[in-house]
């Protein structure tokens, strides 16, 4: 049984920074595609990055040149480096995981199979 598990959100002002965490269990690392995605009041679920099993990594547009997602694989772990953050940025941030073989390829699109309960991030000016 794969968990999940998010931790690292918080209230900060615009133009700050957090780094958000997911501890991870019950998965193996080179099957398992793992993301971020997120969640705003009153709009639909959006991927924002991924992590294939051999370390490649792809970013939506609204994650493009500002966050940073990154796996430390002996602590399962799976962090997003979030940077210049907006008050659009505010939102639920949930981590995923899918049994895919370790490539994400359309799964920030599509959504994965297994998912944590979410961390609220609060941007505010």
């Amino acid at each position: 049984q794969v968990q999940l598990v998010e931790s690292g959100g918080g209230s900060v002002q615009t133009g700050g920074s957090l780094r958000l965490s997911c501890a991870a269990s019950g998965y193996t690392v080179s099957r398992y595609c793992l993301g971020w995605f997120r969640q705003a009041p009153g709009k639909e679920r959006e991927g924002l990055a991924a992590i294939d099993s051999d370390g490649s990594t792809s970013y939506t547009n609204s994650a493009k040149g500002r966050f940073t997602i990154s796996q430390d694989n002996a602590k399962n772990t799976l962090y997003l480096q979030m940077n210049s953050l907006k008050s659009e940025d505010t939102a639920m941030y949930y981590c995923a995981a899918e049994n895919s073989g370790g490539y994400c390829g359309r799964l920030l699109l599509v959504g994965m199979e297994y998912w944590g309960k979410g961390t609220l991030v609060t941007v505010s000016s």
